[in-house]
């Protein structure tokens, strides 16, 4: 997890990405510059439609198992990936004016064109780490324009060794590995996330790929969303997550990649894709003067 870069730097670290295809491990890019392998399970294809490229971060158009075709399109990247400071520890973001664009990729991540937001409707980096904009185009606008369907969200808790694709609308790449297991918590910096899934080693992750749907190949929906990785090997630091267990022990996986799961999230978005985070159901944190 980077903050954004700007200037001549921006422009240096795209073309360096796209000589090497690696460029750092944690995820803001520059600003503006079968389940089990043993059950032999059979895999969807995963691709770019729906899938967007923000300034400095990757996105999804997605959908609530409840979402109807006239309701306002979400799109879900990550809380740092806000424009400007991100949240801090302990911060919720409800309801902000926005007007952000997203280009909308097609399947081969060719350009079809622009949507944009017309508030966040909820950001947040405690406990998780999302940001889920509403749009000013319903679903069935942008597929009767564009011809691209959303991406829905899974309503289960992730499986352990379920084979995954990471797909990035920043970098037009698709990062392909398994979950090796779950972080019941996982500290970078000031913040604190819960229940965060672990890659496989196969998946090195870059800067930019922040915010990018982590899909199920086994069932083609989201099951959780990218947001960081140990760049450098040190502990608990900007950049570099630790795993804490129940006794506060940190262990360090350098190299390796996490994202934060999405399982629950539908119970916190109703009619209309409203928010509603009073729902049954409904673990995400709430802004403070709204806590009880």
């Amino acid at each position: 997890m980077n903050r954004p870069l700007v200037g001549t730097l921006a422009t240096a670290v795209l073309g360096a990405a796209t000589l090497l295809g690696t460029v750092g491990t944690a995820h803001a890019a520059p600003q503006d510059g079968g389940r089990h392998p043993t059950q032999q399970k059979k895999t969807k294809a995963v691709d770019f439609a729906g899938s967007v490229a923000l300034s400095n971060c990757s996105g999804s158009v997605v959908r609530m198992p409840g979402s109807k075709p006239e309701d306002p399109a979400l799109v879900m990247s990550n809380g740092h990936c806000l424009q400007g400071d991100m949240p801090g520890a302990g911060e919720v973001v409800v309801d902000k004016p926005s007007s952000r664009s997203f280009t909308l990729l097609d399947k081969s991540a060719g350009k079809l064109g622009t949507i944009k937001a017309t508030k966040v409707a909820y950001a947040t980096m405690t406990d998780t780490d999302v940001s889920f904009y509403e749009t000013g185009s319903t679903y069935a606008e942008i597929e009767k324009k564009y011809k691209i369907k959303p991406l829905e969200l899974a309503t289960e808790h992730p499986a352990k060794e379920a084979k995954i694709s990471i797909v990035s609308g920043y970098w037009k790449k698709i990062y392909s590995c398994g979950i090796d297991g779950f972080a019941a918590t996982l500290k970078e910096g000031e913040w604190t996330w819960k229940d965060s899934v672990r890659y496989t080693p196969e998946c090195q992750i870059i800067g930019g790929t922040s915010g990018s749907p982590v899909v199920d190949t086994a069932t083609g929906k989201v099951t959780a969303i990218n947001n960081t990785s140990n760049e450098s090997g040190e502990e608990c630091t900007l950049n570099n997550p630790c795993e804490v267990d129940e006794n506060g022990k940190a262990t360090v996986h350098k190299g390796i990649g996490y994202a934060q799961e999405t399982y629950q999230i539908p119970k916190c978005f109703g009619d209309g894709n409203k928010l509603d985070l009073n729902a049954e159901g409904c673990v995400l944190p709430k802004p403070k003067a709204a806590r009880r």
